[in-house]
């Protein structure tokens, strides 16, 4: 296995590029960049992409981490990017169920994070993916030390969700779970044309991933199917319980954007109420794919997650601090500050 640049898009330097298996058998693409050395390093911090993602598109992230003098892994979820699809119809979007998902996650820590990665590990996920690390904390399960989650899958903004929904749950149970959902298709995202399109609103970065999909489209998938949808309805249903959140005690850092339409930002916010340790920050203006947006977005969310991410034995800085936005968000990242996450309920903000 092997991760891939393209001309718009060049690759963090010396990757490390494994493959694992968990134990129903999946093979897993894996990526791994040094930080500042082992003696040096300031944590690990693993990348939980979002649905259909894989691990090219988080080249800039991975590049931003590195020259904070973290340890870096990113992986390809079962079904998407170079790792094992669930059928044969590699294009689909496909789960049985969110829990596979988790032997993924314990897949990595057994195989990678154990074995190279130093202490402490720290995870920064977006959208799906920071909902299988919320997942993974309610159960008491998270080897992490604190959580940065980025548009957070804790429901969908839909019109008549419960009716879609049932339809769902009854094309599932009908044997229709290998299909895509009603109206789906093959293509991909960043395929569609810039315009009107609801993952970012730099055109830059969003030409950048529609190359990597033109000239790389085996890592592509297109719609998720019934199954996936299914699941996905089945983890935010538990999202909606109150005690779901204050059951969960890592501490957290959920980013929100403003200008979402794929996930519902009212939801997170209200999730994040019942926190024990976290708090929730919704910047303006981002759309869902808050890790590709505009530099001054970019800039929001960097300075949140390093008033947020501290190391144990911090190495000397090798990259700018972004600087701090002003008004209200600068004062909320202040808060996220070393201690900031006690034991406490989250305030909206």
């Amino acid at each position: 296995m092997q991760v891939f640049a393209t001309p718009g898009n060049p690759m963090p330097a010396n990757p490390t590029v494994s493959a694992v298996r968990t134990r129903d058998g999946v093979r897993l693409r894996v990526a791994r960049w040094h930080g500042a050395g082992p003696d040096r390093s300031r944590g690990t911090v693993l990348l939980a992409l979002g649905r259909s993602e894989f691990i090219e598109g988080w080249f800039e992230i991975v590049r931003g981490l590195v020259e904070r003098g973290f340890e870096v892994v990113a992986f390809d979820w079962r079904g998407q990017g170079q790792s094992d699809r669930q059928i044969a119809a590699r294009h689909r979007g496909h789960v049985s169920g969110f829990s596979a998902y988790q032997r993924d996650l314990l897949a990595v820590e057994a195989q990678i994070l154990r074995v190279f990665c130093p202490k402490p590990w720290f995870a920064f996920g977006h959208s799906m993916g920071a909902a299988i690390l919320l997942d993974q904390a309610h159960r008491g399960a998270s080897p992490f030390e604190r959580l940065v989650l980025t548009a957070p899958m804790i429901d969908v903004a839909l019109r008549h969700r419960a009716a879609k929904r049932l339809v769902i749950r009854l094309l599932d149970l009908a044997g229709f779970g290998r299909r895509f959902i009603p109206g789906g298709s093959e293509r991909p995202r960043f395929t569609r044309g810039f315009g009107g399109n609801l993952l970012t609103a730099d055109p830059r970065r969003y030409a950048r991933l529609s190359e990597v999909v033109m000239r790389l489209p085996e890592l592509a998938v297109g719609s998720p199917t019934v199954s996936w949808l299914s699941g996905a309805f089945d983890l935010m249903e538990r999202f909606r319980d109150p005690r779901f959140a204050a059951e969960t005690v890592v501490p957290t850092l959920i980013l929100a954007a403003g200008d979402d339409r794929i996930v519902d930002t009212a939801a997170t916010e209200h999730f994040a109420l019942h926190l024990r340790a976290g708090r929730c920050i919704t910047i303006p203006g981002a759309r869902h794919q808050l890790v590709m947006e505009r530099d001054d977005i970019l800039a929001q969310m960097w300075a949140a997650f390093d008033a947020f991410i501290p190391g144990e034995a911090a190495a000397p800085r090798t990259v700018q601090p972004a600087r701090p936005p002003a008004g209200r968000l600068r004062r909320l990242a202040d808060h996220l500050s070393a201690s900031a996450l006690g034991p406490r309920p989250a305030t909206r903000s």
